[in-house]
């Protein structure tokens, strides 16, 4: 068996390749081009494999070579240059490095998405990532109306035509005046967007099996159970749901050494966009479930408002993990029964 490790980059790859005992039979620039890539596997005649790091562009090369019987691996990559730090970095280590980690089973394996689910997941994220955007905008918005102590009047949320008119009324200076004015462009825009790709999605989505388990999830709605199972792929991959939750990173990190343990801040080691789901599911099942809510309101009289809602993010995570597992639809929170909600999520101003 050969192994190359491939240190891809945009425009060229660098590949490597050693024998079972580790002696280095090719080191080659190749350009990324799908038939020069095949060119350079197809000149060994031995049973190959390669590796290639986790990184933005790594679809194509490893579709490629597993369609014509080069097992790829696809490497993580925090996790690989916590094995392989090098002084020197070049592209040539770097392939080596990737090639003999992968001829000593070394290699921290990443999940690879299903190759026809790769579009709809990363549609999901472009998603997600605009929310977060048009979130930053609202912010902003906040933050200059705080500088001269004006507070809009109504119920109204920011995010809301009537509260842009408000906000087109106000007596503050015109340099102020210009730049709320274009954050509320940019809302509009994020709106526009928004609910074009949760259109394009929605149209995409098929029910199964797994979609409806995941309804009967307080906080969980159409789009949050597709995230998830697009994100999650299959729960068996996790060994339990502690390690589900923390791959959801509603786990914080600890540091144990002399025998004092303390916890730190939640590490950034895994999936931030199931991190976000589970957070916006939190918030609606705390708005349209009483029993969530109370449970939320005791968590509060002991901590903040961010820890108590990571609690219930953690507990809507591993409940899903369970229901998923053992494809069962969701029974208690806390050991405590919760009716699915008669209003979510369809009423968009809940009376509880």
């Amino acid at each position: 068996m050969l192994h190359s490790g491939i240190d891809l980059h945009k425009r060229f790859s660098f590949i490597t390749t050693v024998d079972e005992q580790g002696k280095v039979l090719s080191q080659v620039k190749v350009r990324n081009d799908e038939e020069a890539v095949l060119e350079y596997f197809a000149s060994f005649n031995h049973p190959h494999n390669a590796v290639v790091e986790c990184t933005m562009n790594w679809y194509w090369i490893a579709d490629l070579l597993n369609d014509h019987g080069f097992p790829c691996v696809v490497a993580h990559a925090k996790y690989l240059k916590a094995i392989s730090y090098a002084k020197v970095k070049t592209d040539k280590v770097d392939s080596l490095t990737l090639a003999q980690l992968l001829r000593m089973d070394y290699i921290p394996a990443a999940y690879q998405v299903p190759a026809h689910l790769r579009p709809l997941r990363d549609l999901m994220r472009q998603r997600l990532r605009f929310v977060a955007k048009r979130t930053s905008h609202l912010v902003s918005i906040h933050m200059a109306l705080g500088k001269y102590n004006i507070k809009l009047p109504g119920q109204y949320p920011l995010n809301h035509p009537e509260s842009f008119n408000a906000l087109r009324k106000l007596d503050i200076p015109k340099p102020a005046q210009l730049g709320i004015r274009l954050h509320l462009q940019n809302i509009r825009l994020f709106n526009r967007q928004i609910k074009l790709l949760e259109r394009t999605i929605k149209s995409q989505l098929r029910p199964t099996k797994e979609t409806q388990l995941l309804f009967s999830v307080p906080g969980i709605s159409e789009i949050a159970a597709a995230t998830i199972l697009l994100e999650t792929g299959s729960p068996d991959r996790f060994a339990d749901d502690k390690h589900f939750a923390s791959y959801c990173r509603l786990v914080p990190g600890s540091s144990d050494s002399g025998g004092k343990h303390k916890l730190k801040r939640t590490p950034k080691d895994g999936n931030r966009y199931l991190k976000y789901v589970f957070t916006e599911s939190a918030l609606k099942a705390v708005i349209y479930y009483a029993q969530i809510k109370q449970f939320y309101e005791r968590k509060l009289r002991k901590t903040n408002a961010p820890v108590a809602r990571t609690i219930i993010a953690k507990e809507l995570a591993r409940i899903v993990y369970y229901v998923l597992t053992r494809e069962e639809p969701f029974k208690n929170f806390k050991g405590i029964a919760v009716k699915k909600s008669e209003s979510w999520p369809r009423l968009a101003s809940p009376s509880a």
